[in-house]
C-alpha cells in the first residue's frame, strides 16, 4: 500500500488551522485533532511515512478533505514523458507513474 509523507501531514493540518481557526486558542477542530494524533505517533517513533492502511477514519477523511483541494496532475501538463524520456524532467515521475496516474490512488499519487 502506499505511504503518506509527514509534510503532507503537516499541509493538511495547516489547510485545517486556517479553516478551522482555535476559538480560544487551545481548542483543536475534530480534523486538527485526528491530524495531530498521527503526526505526534510519527514524530514519536522518528517515522516519516505512515501506511494508508489502518489510518484513523478522522484522520483519513480530514486528510483526503485537504487533499482534494490539491491539483489533481503528476506536474504541469509539460510532461518530458510525451517526448520520449523514461522519467519526466519536471516531476521525476516515472513513464508509468504518469501512465497510470488516473487510477492511482490519493495516497500513492503523493
Amino acid at each position: 500500500m502506499a505511504a503518506i509523507h509527514i509534510t503532507d501531514i503537516e499541509a493538511a493540518i495547516n489547510h485545517w488551522r486556517a479553516r478551522k481557526p482555535s476559538p480560544d486558542g487551545v481548542t483543536l477542530a475534530p480534523e486538527i485533532r485526528a491530524l495531530a494524533e498521527v503526526y505526534a505517533l510519527m514524530v514519536y517513533h522518528h517515522e516519516d511515512e505512515v501506511d494508508e492502511v489502518g489510518f484513523p477514519a478522522k484522520a483519513w477523511a480530514a486528510w483526503l478533505a485537504w487533499y482534494e483541494t490539491t491539483p489533481d496532475t503528476p506536474c504541469i501538463a509539460i510532461c518530458s514523458t510525451s517526448q520520449g524520456d523514461n522519467q519526466c524532467k519536471g516531476c521525476g515521475r516515472s513513464f508509468d507513474e504518469v501512465q497510470h496516474w488516473p487510477a492511482m490512488s490519493p495516497a500513492e499519487k503523493r
